[in-house]
């Protein structure tokens, strides 16, 4: 099981939600941004860590939201999500294909990577 990290991140009151490259794995799905966690890193540092390397920002992060498993069927994640505020840095994409800042009402409209499925559920449940 592949543990990895991603991060609801609140900006100007909108949710950053990005979409995977035609190259990754999942291509073209929309996903909450984050990564692998590094063997020497706890899931904070590895949540900051990979959203500095993939979106150029910084977080603060808030909370940690219900983990979510899922099989993929050749791989199987165990997705750790936290909720964060945006700090600073402008947002710019090493891997992903495009991102969106949405309103809450908006995120069911996506076609989301299936294991952040719960994680937007969950997410749609809480008073921000």
């Amino acid at each position: 099981m592949i543990n990895v990290t991603c991060a609801i991140i609140l900006k100007d009151k909108k949710i950053l939600v990005t979409q995977r490259s035609e190259k990754m794995k999942l291509p073209l799905k929309w996903e909450f941004p984050g990564g692998k966690v590094e063997n020497n890193e706890n899931e904070i540092e590895c949540i900051k860590r990979e959203i500095k390397e993939e979106i150029n920002i910084e977080i603060d992060v808030l909370k940690k939201l219900s983990n979510s498993i899922y099989d993929y069927g050749t791989f199987k994640i165990n997705l750790i999500p936290f909720l964060a505020n945006y700090i600073s840095g402008e947002i710019n994409l090493a891997e992903h294909n495009c991102f969106k800042l949405l309103e809450k009402s908006e995120l069911l409209n996506l076609d989301w990577a299936e294991a952040d499925l719960p994680i937007v559920e969950e997410f749609l449940k809480i008073g921000i």
